[in-house]
């Protein structure tokens, strides 16, 4: 019999009754030390006093009007991430996926208004997620995800990761956009290389090719800087921002420069409940804090200090981990045990992680996890090793 939640999820059995900072407390009382972060999602902790403080002012005056009218706080949301982007104009969602739909969109709009209707087709990348709608599905392309699921839209040609040559070849006068993560996160913690993203920004600068960079894993300080597109000096023309936005809120944005907004006007998009009051004075608190390049420096050198205790982890344990990949406090470790094996030790240990493709554990936990806490995590990890390799 079929549950009363659907059943898309091989849920592990811990329900968690309360969390406070980079710890979750079990409905059975057992502590779990949180490496995920509700993957990438609680950037600043279980139960942060500065969001809690403000969600509940904010609740106790407005929740929803709709975007029918001016929504101040969804105003100020997107004065603070023009000010500290690329970006000129920003489109609230509430997930990172409803961001894929309209990057999809505005690119297509953009050339269509620009006398280019023929340019629809995009490049994407083997490996990548941009969500689980039936545009993220055919963009990303890959078997698990678009199985069943056909007839796809068409206009989606995954090339393989990091082939320049692949890229050159593939731009055509009918492509639209390119449209990458600078790290992959669900494909293994897979950074592009700094040469790499510069040569592909000069490609679609070349051929009027639009940049989409999808930073709904590896933006708001993941990486140490405010987005991960930062460290190899590019920008894009588009970018999908959710997760860390949101501190644990649902929240997504669509970021845009003027250009490539072009032809988003008034009933060419919408969303019932993006942007509302709740969302967006969350958003913007935990954008304040990020933002702060004192934050994003600790973001750096907490990553620092996690990477090299992740280093010795494998000079300790080379049957059991390899190598470690990322930028900031977006690390993977990759294994040699399948990594569901791993993230199920460390449930044992009181430990929490997530596995991704290519044998990688993802390690996400919030971006101001205490120097204890990662000395702990290291602990607890050394002693999900020692586990594995006894089994």
């Amino acid at each position: 019999m079929i549950p009363p939640v659907l059943p898309t999820y091989n849920r592990a059995p811990i329900a968690f009754a309360r969390g406070q900072g980079s710890w979750l407390e079990a409905t059975d009382g057992r502590r779990f030390l949180d490496l995920g972060a509700g993957i990438a999602v609680n950037a600043l902790g279980h139960a942060a006093p500065e969001l809690v403080a403000t969600l509940t002012e904010q609740a106790a005056k407005l929740w929803h009007v709709s975007n029918v009218y001016t929504i101040p706080e969804q105003e100020r949301l997107a004065a603070l991430l023009v000010e500290q982007t690329f970006a000129d104009t920003v489109f609230f969602t509430n997930s990172g996926t409803e961001t894929a739909e309209l990057a999809i969109k505005m690119a297509r709009k953009f050339h269509y208004e620009n006398g280019q209707p023929e340019r629809t087709a995009f490049i994407a990348f083997e490996g990548a997620f941009h969500g689980r709608s039936t545009g993220a599905i055919a963009l990303a392309g890959s078997e698990k995800m678009v199985k069943g699921y056909g007839p796809l839209m068409e206009g989606f040609q995954q090339l393989p990761w990091n082939d320049l040559d692949a890229i050159r070849a593939a731009i055509t006068p009918e492509t639209c956009a390119v449209i990458l993560e600078p790290i992959q996160g669900e494909g293994g913690i897979r950074p592009f290389p700094d040469a790499v993203l510069k040569e592909i920004r000069a490609l679609c600068d070349q051929t009027g090719t639009l940049l989409i960079l999808d930073e709904v894993q590896s933006g708001m300080g993941r990486t140490g800087r405010f987005f991960a597109h930062e460290l190899s000096g590019i920008t894009p023309d588009i970018m999908m921002v959710a997760k860390g936005i949101g501190g644990g809120f649902p929240l997504g944005a669509v970021l845009a420069t003027e250009a490539a907004a072009k032809g988003m006007t008034a009933g060419s998009h919408g969303s019932t409940y993006g942007g509302n009051p709740l969302a967006c004075a969350v958003g913007a608190r935990v954008t304040e804090i990020i933002a702060d390049p004192a934050f994003l420096a600790e973001v750096s050198r907490k990553g620092a200090l996690l990477r090299q205790g992740l280093e010795s982890l494998i000079a300790r344990h080379p049957a059991i981990f390899t190598e470690v990949r990322g930028e900031g406090l977006m690390l993977g470790l990759k294994c040699i045990p399948a990594p569901g094996d791993v993230v199920n030790a460390g449930y044992r240990a009181g430990l929490l992680t997530v596995a991704a493709a290519d044998n990688v554990l993802r390690i996400l936990p919030a971006l101001n996890i205490p120097d204890q806490d990662i000395a702990e995590a290291l602990s607890r990890l050394d002693q999900v090793a020692t586990d594995l390799a006894a089994a």
